[in-house]
């Protein structure tokens, strides 16, 4: 859909926010914290936001966007060419970051991470749900939206680098802790780091959201069939393609946005056969399930010899 920007706002060193509408005035489709939504920058230059505005608000959201020092071309684009009154298309919003209800939370953000934790932190406080927040950032100039957070009193911990050093992530959460749900969002050092501390937790604890995919084993490179059932069309899958990549070369419609396992845009169900899933978004219980799958990174497991997907 076309939306036109609001509000161009700076937050902090190097992250500024968009306050999108429509362009046809209106109402925006319905979002739960976690959300994010594709933004087209320009022909072939797509990138995900999370949404960091209240969900009850169904005629404005809001985008934070940090610039990338080594950017591929997005968050330049961003910061360099867009300004209010443009318009931009924007797809979605779709959701792989869900706040699912639990008696407490701990969240975690680091830098830009903070944007799709600002609305969940409502929620939880709106439930009466017991909560901490450990924010952390390279320093307190580049940390977006501390002043919304403030209301939140000690809650809310603040950790500029340049004051208190690294994360206190093991004080945070070497204890597991029942009934206690965790959500992280930053970079992947801190992601990996929260992950291994949270191994010893009731699994189904830790809840995730990456802006890079991880580093992923290398599972199968042999070549399989598949079979895109809706379209009742059946292809082999080479070592050097991706399932994706080969539905378009058969004329199958198939979205995409990121072609990194990270977006979630092209979510395939999975009608038969086994996926080695490789993707950045199912937790170790949504890979078992064998339900759907990633098809721009995931293929099929050794020893499938074919996949039937509803494409």
């Amino acid at each position: 859909m076309d939306m036109i920007i609001q509000e161009r706002r700076d937050e902090a060193d190097g992250v500024l926010s968009l306050t999108l509408a429509r362009a046809d005035g209106g109402e925006l489709p319905a979002w739960a914290p976690g959300a994010h939504v594709d933004v087209h920058l320009g022909p072939d230059l797509v990138r995900q936001y999370s949404l960091c505005s209240d969900p009850g608000d169904r005629q404005r959201w809001r985008l934070g966007v940090l610039r990338e020092p080594a950017s591929r071309g997005g968050s330049e684009y961003v910061f360099d060419k867009l300004h209010g009154g443009d318009i931009v298309t924007v797809d979605g919003p779709r959701n792989h970051f869900a706040l699912e209800p639990a008696p407490r939370y701990v969240f975690v953000a680091g830098g830009i991470g903070i944007t799709p934790i600002l609305p969940m932190i409502a929620a939880a406080e709106a439930a009466g749900a017991d909560w901490t927040l450990l924010y952390g950032g390279r320093t307190r100039s580049s940390m977006a939206f501390v002043d919304e957070l403030a209301g939140y009193g000690d809650r809310v911990r603040l950790a500029p680098q340049d004051e208190v050093g690294l994360l206190d992530l093991a004080g945070l959460l070497a204890t597991p802790h029942r009934s206690t749900l965790v959500y992280a969002c930053g970079p992947a050092p801190m992601l990996e780091a929260v992950d291994a501390l949270v191994a010893g937790w009731p699994a189904g604890s830790l809840r995730v959201e990456r802006f890079a995919p991880r580093t992923r084993e290398d599972t199968g490179r042999e070549a399989f069939e598949v079979e895109f059932a809706a379209s009742r069309v059946v292809a082999t899958v080479p070592p050097d393609r991706s399932i994706l990549t080969v539905a378009e070369e058969a004329g199958i419609p198939a979205l995409w946005a990121c072609r990194e396992g990270t977006c979630g845009t092209c979510e395939t169900p999975i009608l038969a056969g086994r996926a080695a899933h490789r993707d950045s978004l199912l937790t170790e219980e949504e890979k078992a399930d064998q339900t759907t799958m990633f098809i721009c990174v995931s293929r099929a497991e050794p020893g499938c010899a074919r996949l039937t997907l509803d494409l």
